[in-house]
């Protein structure tokens, strides 16, 4: 599940693997009839360049145009961190430009009069509104653009995410030497966060602990209750390793037997993601895993305490297309990865997910998290 914000000194992949995807992102720009895309800074800059930059009043941008050399636009102020940020030569056209000068004038040159645009979903309207304003086109979002590349996977992107798969389950793993009644959620967290670094992240993206009831809440974070020893905990847990792709991994664990109905209305929902997993191959919908997962808790009765999507995609970005959502009939393909996290939240009592992320390979899934699905009995 998960959220958070990004940066930080991160690896790059060779220059080849950039420029493979600038040429893509303009062919799809020429294909979805656009003049250009403009690329604000954040994970789909990232993902076209390698640079990590931040973006505020002053405009820095990735221009791709349909048909040309794409361009970076940025103050001159910024240019520095911007190229130590970014990799090797990709042949970029870099256009800086000082306080008083017309950046968004620099961001359409060399494209026709009244150019058709996308904008990435993250550039600000403080950018956005001023580019619209210098074309009689509607501008509209580079969405069918960036989502078309970002969703699946090259082989240098599923190798990332292996590697984060493997990185997190070792913290999983190791989940005894913090997780223990008299604790708090916040002082087993701060252990957490010191292991997913530990084990080869470059920091924890989030850490959920939720014990006993607290677990019924699929967000909730983590606080100062002290945990019982005969609590059901959920572990969520990720962040970014090597160019910036996620990990991110639930585990629900326990100190004690639980009592029956537990037990009972937890193998229902390992059973559910199982499921799940096994309804993933090419052609199948991103809303017919969620089918998968939501139908064998409904069945057993427990449809109404699974509150949220089954999946969300995942690389860059912690939460990223294909959404595994009813009503998102996207064809799944191979190289697409996101999480099956399905669970079962009974408020003011207990909660409990698993969760793992998996890659759709030419006939089925690829789990990239190992550890065990069961209710995990620790040491209480």
């Amino acid at each position: 599940m998960g959220h958070g914000d990004t940066h930080t000194d991160i690896s790059r992949f060779d220059t080849e693997v950039y420029a493979d995807r600038l040429r893509r992102a303009a062919a799809l720009t020429a294909a979805a009839g656009l003049d250009a895309i403009v690329v604000g800074t954040g994970p789909d800059l990232q993902y076209l360049t390698g640079a990590v930059a931040d973006t505020f009043e002053r405009l820095t941008a990735l221009v791709v145009p349909a048909t040309g050399t794409p361009a970076v636009v940025t103050a001159r102020l910024e240019l520095a961190s911007l190229r130590a940020s970014a990799i090797g030569d990709l042949g970029l056209t870099v256009r800086d430009w000082v306080d008083g000068d017309d950046p968004y004038a620099l961001a359409l040159q060399g494209l026709p009069d009244d150019p058709a645009l996308g904008v990435s979903d993250a550039l600000p309207a403080l950018h956005v509104i001023p580019l619209a304003q210098r074309t009689a086109q509607p501008v509209t979002l580079a969405t069918p653009v960036l989502r078309e590349l970002r969703m699946l996977k090259d082989p240098a992107e599923l190798d990332a995410l292996r590697t984060a798969g493997a990185a997190i389950d070792r913290v999983h793993a190791r989940m005894g030497e913090w997780l223990r009644p008299g604790r708090t959620e916040a002082q087993v967290a701060a252990d957490i966060t010191a292991a997913i670094v530990a084990e080869g992240h470059h920091r924890a993206e989030f850490v959920i602990v939720g014990s006993g009831p607290n677990g019924a809440d699929p967000h909730h974070e983590q606080s100062d209750r002290v945990i019982q020893r005969d609590d059901i905990v959920v572990i969520d847990i990720g962040g970014p390793v090597g160019a910036g792709y996620n990990s991110d991994c639930t585990r629900t664990y326990c100190f004690t037997a639980p009592p029956a109905d537990i037990a009972e209305a937890y193998a229902v929902l390992e059973r559910a993601q199982a499921a799940a997993v096994a309804a993933v191959r090419p052609g199948a919908t991103a809303q017919s895993i969620d089918a998968a997962a939501r139908n064998v808790l409904a069945e057993a009765g427990l449809g109404e305490y699974f509150i949220h999507r089954t999946g969300h995609g995942i690389g860059l970005s912690v939460h990223e297309e294909p959404y595994i959502v009813a009503g998102n009939a996207v064809p799944l393909r191979p190289g697409m990865a996101f999480s099956i996290e399905p669970g079962v939240y009974l408020p003011g009592r207990w909660g409990a997910r698993i969760e793992d992320i998996v890659v759709v390979t030419e006939d089925g899934a690829e789990p990239l998290n190992n550890q065990p699905h069961g209710l995990t009995v620790l040491p209480g």
